[in-house]
């Protein structure tokens, strides 16, 4: 009973403290990216397309709301809205960590209210690499999930109290959960982003899917910290790769038959679209959606995720693009910091903004 409110406590400061301190210090970076005008765009809106098809499923628009809470009976009806919020606009949805709830069988009824809601969609499971095997199938059933999230957090463990410290072994228990269970694994950062280097050590180990949940937005070291009563240093406050960054890197290191889902602090449509110019399939969208469930309700949260798709298809129609992966093609300018990350990595400045398919 004891761990059980513990846990309900963390997870519900884990929302406070997300919509209290907000996104960063750290900067997402896709500021850095600017679109060209297309003033031939030879576009008629009625032939967009705005829908996509990933892992099984199709999603009218290209969005899913990513990990946050779970685990406790006390965010049920939080997650319950979030999936309403998902099917109202046929967008997908990944619920927070289930790691407690397979071990002891905690708050259950805080996800399978998601399938419950989400009868027909896209729903993601989401597990921590340190569970095992049988756990991660076990995460999977209690969703009849399409895929699984596996998520790596090192940062936010070390400032969290109770967190696991040791991380060796992660990527050897990683494949096992791969080959054990019966749906798809997505690996997921938690807002500290994968770098070129990490994402090079998996495709290695035979992963094909992958959540950047780059540095910008919600900051889990963050929100640990203040639970504790501590101060960050200004480093490790804007620790992590930026969600562009990450971007950058993946689309120089994944095949193009590569599964990469774009999130970490993406809020505007401005976001959405440079996310899919970076080579997205899809773009997970959460602290907002929550922002707007918490203060407004269901309406406003579907308004917000159908207002995204609008400025999406405004960006589109300027660039001359009918879908969202045509963005792909579209030429870029890079300024900031971000032209010294291209530099620093070695790659071409001038092909990657003229061309970013192959």
């Amino acid at each position: 009973m004891e761990k059980d409110m513990q846990r309900a406590k963390r997870k519900l400061e884990h929302i406070q403290y997300a919509l209290e301190l907000g996104d960063g210090p750290a900067a997402t970076h896709l500021a850095d990216l600017r679109f060209l005008h297309n003033c031939l765009p030879e576009i008629n809106p009625a032939d967009f397309v705005l829908s996509v098809e990933i892992l099984g499923k199709r999603l009218r628009l290209p969005f899913f709301i990513d990990a946050i809470t779970g685990s406790t009976d006390a965010v049920t009806e939080i997650n319950r809205k979030l999936a309403q919020v998902a099917a109202r606009t046929g967008i997908g949805m990944a619920v927070g960590s289930q790691f407690g709830a397979v071990r002891d069988g905690s708050g259950i009824a805080s996800y399978t209210v998601v399938r419950e809601e989400l009868a027909e969609g896209l729903v993601i499971g989401n597990i921590s690499a340190l569970a095992t095997p049988a756990q991660a199938q076990a995460a999977v059933d209690m969703l009849q999930a399409d895929a699984l999230e596996v998520h790596l957090n090192a940062a936010q463990e070390l400032w969290m109290a109770e967190g696991d410290k040791d991380t060796c072994g992660l990527l050897a228990n990683l494949v096992q959960i791969r080959d054990a269970v019966s749906v798809p694994v997505i690996v997921k950062e938690t807002g500290c982003g994968i770098a070129a280097e990490q994402y090079e050590l998996l495709l290695e180990q035979g992963f094909t899917a992958f959540d950047c949940a780059g540095a910008g937005g919600t900051n889990f070291p963050a929100i640990e910290a203040k639970r504790q009563g501590v101060e960050l240093t200004e480093e490790f406050a804007a620790w992590g790769v930026p969600t562009c960054w990450s971007l950058l890197d993946a689309q120089q290191t994944l095949p193009q038959n590569a599964l990469l889902l774009a999130s970490g602090g993406i809020r505007s449509a401005g976001d959405v679209a440079r996310a899919f110019a970076l080579g997205a399939d899809a773009v997970g969208i959460t602290t907002p959606i929550l922002r707007l469930i918490i203060e407004q309700g269901v309406d406003a949260a579907a308004d917000y995720v159908e207002s995204l798709a609008e400025g999406l298809q405004k960006y589109m129609l300027l660039l001359g693009c009918l879908t969202p992966k045509e963005l792909r093609d579209v030429p870029l300018i890079v300024t900031g910091e971000t032209r010294d990350f291209i530099a620093s990595r070695g790659y071409e400045l001038a092909k990657l903004c003229r061309w970013r398919r192959g």
